[in-house]
C-alpha cells in the first residue's frame, strides 16, 4: 500500500496535467477514492469468508491493476474509475491486513502492528522519492505507475499463505452488531484522533510555515516531509518499545509527546521552531494508530476480531475527512495557529478515550 499510494501521490502533477482539469474539479474527483475506501471497509467482513485465504492476494493484485490502469488514463471518467478501484481494494486491505496481523500477534504472543505501520510509512516515502527521481529523469506516469503496479502484483504472490484465511469476520450465534461491544468504538475513536491530527498537519503545515511564520517559498514542504519521516521511524522505534513497555505507557506517553509537539508548533516564532514541533509531534503520534489497532484486535472476541477491526477502521478513517476541513474552518475564523491548538485539544481529549480502552485491557 505504501508503494502504491506513494507513487500515485508523487505522480499527481503529471496525472492532473493529462486530465486537463482545474484544481476544483480535480479535488472533487479525489474525494471519490476515499468514498470507495470507506464503502469497501464496510462490506469487507462479508467478502472475506467467500475468498478464504485468497482475500489478501486477490485484493493486493487488484490494487496493483488499478494503479496500472491509473497510469493510462487521459479522461476524467477513466481517472475516476481507476481511483475508485484503488480506493475499494486498499480500503478492504486496510481491514484484512490488520485483521490478519492481529491474529498473528495473538498466535505468537508478540506485538507487530507498529512494525507493519512503520514499513508502510517508509515505503510511501521511498516510493514518492523514487517517483520524483524518475520524473526528473524523463519518465512519465504510465512507466512509473506501471513499475509500481508490478511491485504490487509481486507482493500479491508473496502474500499467499497456506493458512492465510482472514478469521473473525463473523457470523454465527450472537454475532449481531451489539456483540462487538464498546472496544471497536473506543479503538476507532483513538484511530480517528490519530489520523485526524496526522492528515491535518500534513495538509496545512507547509502553508503555516510559509504564510504565518514567514518561511521562504518552498521551505514549507519540509514540514510534512519531516513529519512523515519521523512517523515512519517513530513506528519502528515503537515496535522495539512495545516489547519493553506496557501498552498503557506506550500509548499514553505517545499521545502526551504528540500534544507537547503541537504546543511547540502553536508557540513557534519561526520555521525552525515549527519544524522541531512537527518532529516531536510525529514521533509521539506515530504509535497512536498502530497501538490502538493492536488493542482493538487483542481485546475483541477472537470470533469477531475481523469485524471489530473493520468497525474501528471505518470510524478511524473518518479522521482523514474531518482533519483538513476542520483546520481550514478554524483557520478561516482564528488562523492556523488556533487550528493546531484545536488538534492538540482533540488529542488531549482522546487521552480520556485511551484510559477507557486501557481499563478493558
Amino acid at each position: 500500500m505504501g508503494v502504491v499510494w506513494g507513487a500515485f501521490m508523487a505522480a499527481m502533477p503529471d496525472l492532473k496535467a493529462a486530465l486537463g482539469v482545474e484544481d476544483g474539479p480535480f479535488g472533487l474527483l479525489l474525494i471519490w477514492g476515499s468514498v470507495a475506501a470507506i464503502a469497501a471497509m464496510s462490506v469487507a467482513p462479508r467478502v472475506a469468508p467467500l475468498l478464504g485465504r485468497w482475500a489478501l492476494p486477490v485484493f493486493v493484485a487488484g490494487m496493483g491493476l488499478s494503479l496500472a490502469l491509473m497510469g493510462q488514463v487521459g479522461a476524467p471518467l477513466a481517472f475516476l474509475l481507476a481511483l475508485m478501484g484503488m480506493g475499494l481494494t486498499s480500503g478492504a486491505l486496510d481491514v484484512y491486513m490488520n485483521a490478519r496481523l492481529s491474529a498473528i500477534e495473538a498466535a505468537r504472543g508478540e506485538p507487530l502492528m507498529n512494525l507493519s505501520h512503520g514499513l508502510y510509512s517508509l515505503a510511501f516515502a521511498a516510493a514518492a522519492a523514487l517517483t520524483g527521481l524518475a520524473r526528473a529523469g524523463g519518465w512519465g506516469a504510465p512507466q512509473i505507475l506501471g513499475v509500481a503496479a508490478g511491485v504490487c502484483v509481486a507482493m500479491a504472490l508473496v502474500s499467499i499463505e497456506r493458512d492465510g484465511r482472514i478469521e473473525g469476520m463473523g457470523g454465527g450465534r450472537g454475532a449481531g452488531s451489539g456483540a462487538l461491544g464498546l472496544v471497536p468504538w473506543l479503538g476507532g475513536a483513538l484511530i480517528l484522533a490519530g489520523l485526524m491530527s496526522e492528515n491535518a498537519v500534513e495538509a496545512w503545515s507547509a502553508l503555516y510555515v510559509e504564510r504565518d511564520l514567514g518561511g521562504a517559498t518552498g521551505s514549507g514542504s519540509l514540514a510534512p516531509a519531516l513529519m512523515g519521516l519521523t512517523m515512519g521511524f517513530g513506528r519502528l522505534m515503537g515496535q522495539g518499545l512495545s516489547r519493553r513497555l506496557p501498552e498503557r505507557r506506550l500509548l499514553m506517553g505517545g499521545m502526551a509527546v504528540s500534544v507537547a509537539g503541537l504546543l511547540v508548533v502553536v508557540g513557534a516564532t519561526g520555521p525552525l521552531m515549527a519544524y522541531a514541533g512537527f518532529v516531536v509531534m510525529g514521533l509521539g503520534g506515530s504509535v497512536v494508530v498502530p497501538t490502538a489497532m493492536a488493542l482493538t484486535g487483542r481485546l475483541a472476541d477472537p470470533a469477531l476480531r475481523g469485524r471489530a477491526i473493520a468497525r474501528a477502521t471505518v470510524l478511524g478513517y473518518l479522521g482523514y475527512f474531518l482533519g483538513p476541513p476542520m483546520l481550514g474552518l478554524m483557520a478561516e475564523v482564528a488562523g492556523l495557529r488556533a487550528s493546531f491548538a484545536l488538534v492538540a485539544g482533540v488529542l488531549a481529549l482522546a487521552m480520556l478515550v485511551a484510559r477507557a480502552l486501557l481499563r478493558r485491557a
